[in-house]
Order: structure tokens, then sequence, then C-alpha cells
């Protein structure tokens, strides 16, 4: 595994850990985005995505079965996006700004988590060459 993909993977695991841990930690105001959209058990279902946020994020950051962390995660992001970051629904343009910004940035790591589903599995082209 190359220095700069390992480098790559635990970068953009980071956020996921980072911020799966805080929603597990202190669910708070999620709990309230979660319920408005309809979800059923929103305080288990949000500690439940953040559980998986950490469990996934801390597997690609190991190299232990990317494919399969990227795959969660993205299972994860993908509702975390349109439940929490609504910026469209915003009427203050300060708040409006601040959620478009997150949207893009999760949208950033949506595309990371796609790069780390396409990548060749070296090991299997390293016994190719041999």
């Amino acid at each position: 595994m190359s220095m700069i993909k390992s480098l790559g993977h635990l970068l953009l695991a980071a956020m996921f850990i980072w911020g799966g841990a805080h929603a597990v930690e202190e669910p708070g105001e999620r709990v309230q985005q979660v319920e408005k959209a309809g979800i059923p058990n929103a305080r288990a279902a949000t500690i439940l995505n953040g559980m998986i946020m950490v469990t996934a994020g801390s597997a690609l950051a190991l190299e232990i079965a990317p494919k399969l962390a990227a795959l969660a995660l993205i299972g994860s992001l993908i509702p975390t996006t349109w439940v929490g970051l609504r910026f469209w629904e915003e009427q203050d343009p300060a708040s409006r700004a601040d959620q478009q910004i997150h949207f893009m940035k999760n949208l950033a790591m949506l595309g990371g988590l796609l790069l780390v589903l396409t990548e060749k599995n070296e090991k299997r082209k390293n016994r190719l060459v041999k």
C-alpha cells in the first residue's frame, strides 16, 4: 500500500471518526432533525449512524476492508447529508451559506469514498508482476 494512498484513507476517515464519535456522545440537535425527516426511533438511529461512521471510518483508516468501509460510509453519508444539511430550506442567508458549505464538503467526501471503491488491489497487481 503506498504511503500517499494510506494517508489519503486516514485523512478521509478522520472526519467520519470524529463526527461519528460526536454524534454518539452528544446526539443533541441531530435527533430533532432526524425526527423532522420522519425517521422512527430518531435517537437510536442517530447513535447507530454515528457508530457506523466510527467503525467504518476506523476500518478505512486502518486499511481493513477499505472498499467495504467506503460502502458503509457512503450508506451513512447520504442520509446524513440529506437530513442534516437541507440548505434550500434555510431562510437566513448566513445559515443557508453555512449549510451549503457543509453540503458541498459532504459531496467532496462522497467523491473520496467513490475513489476508494475504484482503487485497484495492489496485492493482486504485485502478484501479477512477479
